[in-house]
């Protein structure tokens, strides 16, 4: 076995000998012409402007802000884009109805993350969704995305012109900008 430059590995003889394939990760598809295209991403990581982004990562560098409790992270569908988008749901000491700085919030992100690892949209929530062993739940909050209208939760979509995290109140102020 040997690791690759992204991270995957390289088996020899999975299924017996001459047979060989390459673990890296990405979920690819295959079209009726026999080529492979990318899909999704396997694990904890999601893929967003043609780069992997790892959700502990981020997670650690969001968590720096003060308030935030828990950060639990992870990729969105975004219509009419490839990948999926950054969304964060913050657990924020006092609950979601604590004050929340979203300029400030904001400016720690940039300063800490490259530009693709910068959640596209926040959910506040007044506590973390974890499981019996305490890991952070995500399918649920992937399944709801960043439509407000599925959740009670503040959600908010980056605006990078303004230099803040702006409050969605219905699909419209949703857009990715």
């Amino acid at each position: 076995m040997r690791t690759g430059r992204g991270g995957g590995t390289a088996r020899a003889d999975p299924r017996g000998p001459g047979d060989a394939y390459f673990r890296s990760g990405d979920l690819l598809g295959r079209d009726d012409k026999g080529y492979y295209y990318f899909v999704d991403r396997i694990g904890d990581t999601f893929r967003w402007k043609g780069e992997n982004v790892s959700t502990q990562e981020v997670a650690e560098a969001l968590s720096a802000f003060p308030g935030v409790e828990a950060a639990n992270v992870y990729g969105v569908e975004v219509p009419g884009q490839e990948g999926r988008a950054g969304m964060a749901a913050l657990a924020l000491d006092g609950g979601s109805d604590a004050p929340f700085d979203a300029a400030a919030f904001y400016e720690l992100a940039v300063s800490k993350l490259p530009s693709y690892a910068v959640p596209v949209f926040l959910r506040l929530q007044s506590e973390s969704d974890v499981t019996g062993t305490f890991k952070l739940r995500k399918v649920a909050l992937r399944q709801q995305g960043y439509d407000p209208g599925a959740t009670d939760d503040p959600v908010y979509v980056r605006n990078d012109a303004a230099g803040t995290y702006v409050r969605v109140r219905d699909a419209a102020d949703a857009r990715v900008r």
